[in-house]
């Protein structure tokens, strides 16, 4: 586990009015950078159900130097299922907006979410251009439909990526604890990177046992598969111990407002230098987590940076 200090930031709340979030969320990672796959990215949304198995504070900002690739995941835990005591926060639609907003304003290259609804998320991809990968969570054996208002498809976990995506895998974690069963879900996308997400069994003092083994699962999973290819990943772990490879660097939402520590983002191959950032999340019981990390593929990699100049609009914590 890598435990250097790394640049972690917090946008000040009054920064957020309006007019001014477009500026600020591209500086929130801790650069201002445009990535685009040839072509102009994604022309458009895929949608699949991935339920069967296939096969520190402070310190310095750092601004990629000219020809540099960078990759950017944004965790998200949004909410949505309308059964959760948060789901007052999230003021349906408000909360699908405010997400459709975080990832125009920051178009990272993957977005990782949990607590989503498949209509949701559908509707996200479409209004943003990301592709699509979702994997519903059961309650007591059965598919969960999202509720107030209904109509909004199945409750679980969803990733979001700018390439294109050429498989996917989803399954429920061997431990379990409480009606809802667990999963993860990770693609491969066309540049070479897997991204991965999963929501963990809340960690209590009667649950303690299946998240630990969760975690240790999670961890096998994501080892094996860095064997061959890069790993990131983004999810809420509901622990603030990482279930993380040893080789992997980790960084988490530790200087989140809302629920602090439990978000985390992990990466595995050619992924470099991660610098976190934490942006307040009005319409969810979590704030956004934003890391970006050096992505040292090939020279005939699709993956471009133009840096631009870092305005002080960030307040560091």
């Amino acid at each position: 586990m890598d435990h250097r200090k790394i640049p972690s930031f917090t946008v000040r709340p009054g920064a957020l009015r309006a007019g001014g979030s477009r500026a600020l969320l591209r500086v929130a990672v801790g650069f201002a950078l445009v990535l685009a796959v040839t072509g102009g990215g994604p022309s458009g949304s895929s949608v699949s159900l991935a339920q069967e198995s296939s096969t520190s504070p402070g310190g310095a900002v750092i601004v990629p130097t000219p020809g540099g690739s960078t990759y950017t995941l944004m965790q998200m835990n949004l909410c949505l299922s309308g059964f959760a005591r948060c789901y007052s926060k999230v003021a349906y639609p408000a909360g699908v907006q405010e997400a459709v907003a975080r990832i125009r304003d920051a178009r990272p290259d993957a977005v990782t979410l949990n607590e989503t609804c498949r209509g949701d998320v559908a509707q996200i991809a479409r209004r943003t251009g990301y592709h699509l990968r979702f994997s519903t969570v059961t309650a007591a054996g059965e598919s969960l439909p999202c509720v107030r208002p209904g109509g909004r498809g199945l409750f679980g976990d969803a990733v979001l990526t700018k390439a294109a995506i050429e498989s996917t895998d989803s399954h429920d974690f061997e431990a379990q604890a409480g009606i809802e069963w667990r999963r993860w879900l990770c693609v491969t996308t066309r540049v070479r990177v897997d991204v991965c997400t999963a929501h963990l069994a809340t960690r209590s003092s009667t649950t303690a046992a299946e998240n630990d083994a969760q975690c240790a699962e999670l961890a096998a999973l994501l080892d094996r598969r860095a064997a061959t290819r890069t790993v990131i990943f983004g999810g809420d772990t509901n622990r603030r111990r990482a279930c993380a490879p040893k080789r992997a660097w980790t960084r988490p939402d530790g200087s989140a407002d809302q629920a602090p520590g439990l978000q985390y983002v992990y990466g595995i191959g050619a992924l470099r230098s991660p610098a976190a950032a934490v942006l307040p999340a009005r319409h969810t019981d979590h704030d956004v987590l934003l890391v970006r990390a050096r992505l040292t593929l090939p020279s005939h990699s699709p993956y471009r940076s133009f840096p631009r100049p870092l305005p002080e609009l960030l307040s560091p914590r």
